[in-house]
């Protein structure tokens, strides 16, 4: 909820009790996660002024094949860390390494102390769309 001071939430639980008077917020949207065609072109709008060594639109096919239940936010997310690793090498183009490495860094983390050192996936997925994710990587 915007307009409320720095820190402000949309959780029900947390909101402040006049503004959860009956009839003040009745209506809930729930949106579903977006299909590939719309990751594909969210990823596309993220990717307008980056410049990329390789097809753009190539590039989103893959993006969107490999995120399944990722959203909007995810997408940009992903799409600001490649940029920001291309960055750090010091070079002027996004490359298709830099995307896969910001998909891996956005759906996975490596659990350091864990024994095993299997990866873990920061979201809801299920084990068998993990290993998918780990499958679509050239």
């Amino acid at each position: 909820m915007d307009g409320f001071e720095k820190g402000a939430t949309n959780i029900p639980e947390l909101l402040d009790s006049a503004l959860m008077i009956p009839g003040r917020f009745s209506r809930k949207v729930v949106v579903g996660k977006p299909d590939k065609d719309v990751r594909r072109k969210t990823f596309a709008l993220y990717l307008q002024k980056v410049p990329m060594e390789e097809d753009k639109q190539v590039i989103c096919d893959l993006v969107a094949s490999g995120t399944p239940g990722l959203v909007g936010t995810d997408l940009e997310n992903i799409a600001n860390e490649a940029v920001m690793l291309a960055t750090r090498r010091g070079g002027d183009f996004v490359t298709k390494k830099d995307v896969l490495e910001a998909v891996e860094r956005a759906t996975t983390k490596i659990c350091n102390n864990d024994t095993n050192g299997e990866a873990k996936s920061p979201h809801l997925f299920g084990q068998m769309e993990l290993e998918s994710m780990h499958a679509w990587r050239c």
